[in-house]
């Protein structure tokens, strides 16, 4: 059964090079969320995430709301596990798909192809897995023999729909997202927003950051209101 437990959780990002006075004033006039702090040897940090807990069960979608600095992306970032907190706990139970970056991986020098098994194996799967999925992931993409030339060779719009082709692949028990994808021309991003639902609907929990009150109120049943790095509500979609 998919589950999140998180629990008093913590983590600063140190800043190199700056005083705290000096920092107190970049970081106000980015207006960039978390509290200014020292840590460890006096260094000036940033104290992203602060005292963040809550849990989800299967069935749960949480909405992350707040203002841009509030640490919803960086709390995206911890579930997904590329940031180690540095305090407090955080447990998940259930394959983790994220989708936070859906180029990330991507070789320019590499085909189609190649690329669609690099962004699988990079989430987990195996050789065997992305070769079941292959043919749909094909098909999907529209790219037809693209697919076999290096990925230097597409445009923008034909890279978008590789890249989220082989993102969406497979089916999550925890699916997190750092805002709605829209990818591609416009003829692709209804069949991309079709495709983001039916994933969505097939997670077993979702964590949604996202600025759309539609979107939130929509895909929702929950939300954690974040400011400065720390949570201001955790409640049911109204």
């Amino acid at each position: 059964m998919a589950s999140i437990n998180v629990s008093g959780l913590g983590i600063q990002f140190p800043i190199y090079g700056a005083d705290s006075h000096s920092l107190k004033r970049t970081v106000a006039a980015k207006t960039i969320g978390g509290a200014i702090g020292r840590g460890r040897g006096g260094s000036p940090v940033v104290q992203a995430l602060h005292g963040v807990n809550f849990k989800l069960e299967a069935g749960d979608r949480l909405g992350l709301v707040g203002p841009n600095g509030a640490g919803k992306t960086t709390l995206l970032r911890v579930l997904a596990g590329a940031f180690t907190p540095d305090a407090g706990r955080v447990e998940t139970h259930g394959r983790v798909t994220a989708l936070l970056d859906v180029g990330v991986g991507m070789d320019p020098f590499a085909s189609g192809y190649e690329n669609i098994y690099v962004r699988g194996m990079l989430a987990g799967y195996t050789r065997k897995d992305i070769q079941a999925r292959l043919p749909e992931i094909a098909a999907f993409t529209g790219l037809g023999a693209f697919l076999a030339m290096p990925m230097k060779a597409y445009s923008a719009g034909m890279q978008a729909r590789l890249a989220f082709a082989a993102a969406t692949a497979f089916d999550a028990d925890i699916l997190l997202m750092d805002e709605w994808i829209a990818a591609g021309d416009a003829e692709f991003r209804v069949a991309a927003h079709a495709r983001l639902v039916e994933l969505v609907d097939r997670a077993s929990i979702l964590v949604l950051a996202s600025h759309d009150t539609n979107i939130i109120q929509t895909f929702c049943n929950k939300v954690l209101y974040m400011k400065g790095g720390r949570v201001v509500d955790f409640t049911a979609v109204g």
